[in-house]
């Protein structure tokens, strides 16, 4: 009658305050003892407060029940501490309980989300060892652990394996291919996927997008594109996304721009990508009104979307000091109050912000104008880069061919040079080298 009871206050307890009354009432009449009690409690408390559900967790009297385990361990997998996963998997291997076939994939996830492959590796031996390395949706986890770990032939032997294939395991192998830069490889998978008669999805159609994307070819997207529309598929925010990046950055700007107004929804990214491909594709004045555009819908601008629109004014061979002038008017300064070049470049606004050594090299064309040396700023943006973006090549590549020039206004920048050097070699930097595509006999060959 007790625990009738008090199940009916677990079901009713919706906030911290209620939960925090049950602990005591539990001691008080021996629940806490019971495990189907604390596993209702667990599974009622977890989307309230988390941190409140693991204290009460590890001050249990008694082993804690395996669901318990499973219901913490899967929270933990959607959290920034997926880590914590591993942690109880771990503690729960030792009270003796045996994991099933609901806590390996949470497990295998969690190892994924970490980039743990060594852990992940043990998970799988276990898996084997247990009998569960048939299990589809096991399999399709383990699948994705490795494509995140970089471990494409381990994800390729697991889907091999694989008895049973859905279309999340065509869509998790085409999605590992492409993440790993195999792109080719992930189109020789659909048309396997297609062999076996399995109807792709739109998140299958979305890595096919980026895989054609990477390979610069329009003509292998244009059908995936017409596969959606014939078939009904919703040309949803990821799917529409990845097709106007396509068609952008393969030179097709009308087309993505048609996919774009076709769009029902739409999110930052959306935009930005959009803007870029107008900025890239020699459109500045057409970005500029897109940005604009999105301004009046009320989404909040980052700073990719201002790396664009100042790609956009390079584009259009504006002056530096026209960039700063569209720069603090999209920062929202007073218009009465716009700051010249040298005041906006010293504002800590701009030292603070992704985009400003991407400013400093779209101005190097443009330096002229710029109301204080260049140099300068150079250097100071070159230290930020290193010192937040050390993996940014393309960054450095750009500094390296500054450096190659002999006008006098770059003395500053030529003497500064061998440390520029240093400081590349120190962080381990390298120029990645240029590659062409040529197209024959209807493939791409990479040159």
């Amino acid at each position: 009658m007790i625990s009738r009871q008090i199940e009916t206050l677990i079901q009713l307890s919706k906030t911290a305050h209620h939960l925090h009354q049950l602990p005591a009432l539990f001691l008080k009449t021996s629940l806490d003892h019971n495990t189907y009690i604390i596993s209702r409690f667990i599974l009622t408390s977890l989307p309230i407060s988390l941190h409140f559900t693991r204290s009460l967790f590890n001050n249990l009297p008694v082993t804690p029940p395996l669901f318990a385990y499973n219901t913490l361990i899967r929270a933990y997998t959607k959290t920034s501490c997926p880590i914590e996963s591993i942690k109880l998997f771990d503690e729960m291997l030792k009270t003796g309980l045996r994991p099933d076939d609901f806590t390996y994939p949470f497990v295998v996830k969690a190892c994924g989300r970490c980039l743990l492959i060594g852990i992940g590796g043990s998970v799988h031996s276990l898996i084997f060892k247990v009998g569960l390395d048939s299990d589809k949706y096991i399999g399709n986890t383990l699948l994705r652990m490795y494509a995140a770990c970089k471990e494409i032939d381990f994800a390729k032997a697991v889907f091999e394996e694989m008895p049973v294939r859905d279309v999340v395991s065509w869509s998790s192998m085409i999605a590992g291919f492409v993440a790993c830069d195999s792109p080719s490889d992930a189109l020789k998978v659909f048309h396997r996927m297609k062999l076996a008669n399995e109807n792709p999805n739109s998140v299958t159609l979305v890595s096919l997008v980026s895989a054609c994307t990477s390979l610069i070819n329009v003509r292998a997207g244009e059908p995936i594109h017409s596969y959606a529309v014939v078939n009904g598929l919703e040309l949803d925010v990821a799917l529409g996304t990845a097709l106007v990046e396509m068609c952008s950055k393969c030179g097709h700007v009308e087309k993505a721009f048609k996919v774009f107004n076709l769009m029902r929804e739409k999110n930052l990214q959306s935009w930005t990508i959009m803007i870029s491909g107008l900025a890239d594709n020699g459109r500045g004045n057409d970005a500029i009104s897109l940005f604009a555009k999105m301004i009046q819908t009320v989404l909040k601008s980052d700073s990719i979307s201002f790396s664009a629109i100042l790609s956009s004014k390079t584009y259009e061979r504006k002056r530096g000091s026209d960039a700063i002038s569209l720069i603090s008017w999209l920062s929202s300064w007073s218009p009465y109050m716009r700051p010249t070049a040298a005041e906006a470049l010293q504002h800590p606004f701009f030292w603070s912000c992704y985009f400003v050594p991407r400013l400093v090299l779209l101005l190097y064309n443009n330096f002229e104008a710029v109301a204080f040396p260049i140099a300068t700023v150079a250097i100071r943006a070159r230290s930020l880069t290193y010192s937040q973006e050390p993996n940014d090549e393309q960054l450095c590549s750009c500094f390296k061919c500054d450096m190659q020039r002999t006008d006098s206004d770059h003395r500053t920048i030529n003497s500064a040079k061998p440390e520029i050097m240093v400081a590349m070699n120190q962080k381990g930097l390298k120029k990645v080298p240029g590659c062409s595509w040529v197209e024959g006999n209807g493939c791409l060959v990479q040159l």
